[in-house]
């Protein structure tokens, strides 16, 4: 199926799947796949869509989701029986939420349950907006506000760290002088408590080495005559063979070395001494030390000088943090008076257009038969949120003498349908729109409401591309393209199928809206006249 440009129109006998055919547009823009929709079990469910995208200025959001942009964009879903689905736009695979974001901007399908979206407040100030053409007032606010939100977090942030820095300030302080007064140093606890152990044992120390000396070397029969000895004797016997020369070098330097040992342990006994004040430095030393190691729950001297550098760095970003306080101020304030101007700027282009909007809206609603309905569109300022300082209320009364109320309140379908039929006619005039769906926009309504109705739609057709399912044959009689859903059993299984109608056959379905099935030929130039005005 490829609509035309202009207008096309569907209808169909109720029940016959129009419904189905909204359904798989919706699978386009994003919503939710339900597996029960599924006419087979088996084989996977594909819906493509192929859309002339030209004219809607949409390469920022094609790079944000890394999509190669194409002006003849085909976007396609494919539903797994198992329940599983898959989204692509132009072959690329991609998320629902991206497919949402972009089918918005292609497809616009308008129903009586719109009534729910106009209960927004976005979706009204869209409103306001797409006729207001301020674009480019919107883009300088959005791109002030971003920067606005931006610096004001980061003033929060600053403060906030700030306002916890001097909590602990003194405290934090406290403890680095702590730690700088005690002067510590790396291993410094494992040297005091290993010349502690000597100390307290150093007459022990000295006895022992003193034993070993005089054993060593003292006497006539000190350990050292005797090794002197035995070196003359493997000397003598090392004249003999040169093994026994090479074992006896061995044995001389061993001897040397043992020579330097002894004298090394008479220098240590002679330097040991019990030094009872160097005890009590020591002790009183290594008990700061324990107890700043209990305080900060850590086991080494290594640990505390890490607390002591953070400590340190602490304290130094606090003193720096004034500055960046101060900074922060600053482009705060700058950035709050440009959101200021710019929002000032994007809430005039709104009021400038207030009154001509709600006029204009009211001279249409006489077209489409509700002669005495009165709109009133009213904004209100807020405070600055990504869309402005402003809010939009459409109020809607549909008779005289009574005081206008928010539409989603008091407009019923049908009159709610042709409202929305007005204002997308003034926007279509203002803006490219994208392709319009309007399901039973016709509800309530005949005669010469529904062939102005249709006026209406042919007119908003001429620059934008319209779908529009109805029941009315003074609607269907303004369509540039005809197409015909219906029920097909011939596969022994109920489907509904779409074709387009050729002129003839238009005319004739155009009859049997107006006469029944057996249209008459009162039915039939009544139909014609329908087509030809």
């Amino acid at each position: 199926m490829s609509p035309s440009s202009s207008l096309n129109i569907i209808t169909g006998e109720t029940g016959a799947g129009k419904s189905i055919m909204l359904g798989a547009i919706g699978l386009l823009l994003g919503n939710r796949a339900d597996t029960k929709i599924l006419l087979s079990k088996e084989t996977k469910c594909v819906i493509e869509g192929t859309f002339e995208i030209g004219k809607y200025n949409l390469f920022k959001e094609f790079e944000e989701a890394d999509i190669d942009y194409e002006e003849s964009t085909i976007i396609r879903r494919e539903i797994n029986p198992n329940g599983k689905s898959r989204a692509f736009i132009n072959d690329v695979p991609t998320t629902l939420e991206v497919l949402k974001k972009i089918g918005l901007k292609l497809l616009d399908i308008h129903s009586q349950n719109e009534s729910i979206q106009i209960a927004k407040k976005e979706t009204r100030l869209k409103i306001v907006d797409d006729y207001a053409q301020n674009l480019i007032q919107q883009e300088a606010y959005k791109k002030a506000y971003t920067a606005f939100k931006l610096s004001e977090i980061n003033l929060k942030e600053l403060t906030t760290k700030q306002a916890d820095f001097k909590k602990e300030d003194g405290y934090n302080t406290f403890l680095l002088n702590e730690l700088l007064d005690a002067s510590l140093k790396s291993n410094e606890a494992e040297g005091l408590e290993e010349e502690l152990k000597i100390l307290e044992n150093s007459e022990d120390i000295k006895s022992k080495l003193t034993q070993i000396v005089r054993e060593f070397q003292d006497g006539d029969y000190s350990i050292y005559d005797k090794l002197s000895q035995i070196r003359h004797i493997l000397g003598s016997a090392a004249s003999y063979t040169n093994h026994l020369s090479a074992i006896n070098d061995r044995y001389s330097s061993s001897l040397v070395e043992l020579k330097d040992i002894i004298n090394e342990v008479q220098s240590l006994s002679e330097n040991v001494e019990y030094d009872p004040e160097r005890i009590d430095q020591i002790n009183n030393r290594l008990s700061l030390i324990y107890q700043l190691q209990q305080k900060h729950q850590v086991n080494d001297v290594s640990e505390l000088l890490i607390i002591q550098n953070d400590l340190e760095s602490k304290i130094q970003n606090n003193e720096n943090l004034e500055e960046r306080i101060t900074e922060a101020k600053k482009v705060f304030e700058i950035n709050q008076k440009q959101i200021q101007k710019t929002g000032k700027a994007l809430s005039s282009s709104r009021e400038i257009i207030l009154k001509k909007f709600s006029q204009d809206i009211n001279a249409l609603l006489k077209e489409v038969g509700i002669p005495n309905g009165t709109i009133k569109i009213v904004l209100t300022h807020k405070e600055p949120s990504v869309s402005g300082f402003d809010e939009i209320e459409i109020l809607f009364s549909a008779n005289a003498g009574i005081a206008p109320e928010p539409i989603a309140k008091v407009a019923s379908g049908g009159e709610f349908s042709r409202l929305m039929l007005c204002i997308k006619s003034l926007l279509a005039e203002k803006s490219s729109l994208p392709t319009i769906i309007f399901d039973e926009i016709d509800t309530g309504v005949s005669g010469e409401v529904a062939r102005k109705m249709g006026q209406m739609l042919k007119r908003i057709s001429k620059n934008h591309q319209l779908i529009a399912i109805s029941h009315l044959p003074q609607i269907a009689a303004k369509g540039n393209a005809h197409y015909f859903v219906y029920k097909n059993e011939a596969s022994g299984s109920t489907e509904s199928s779409i074709r387009k109608l050729n002129d003839k056959e238009s005319l004739e379905e155009i009859a049997k809206m107006i006469g029944g099935n057996n249209p008459t030929n009162a039915a039939l130039e009544n139909a014609k006249e329908l087509i030809k005005f």
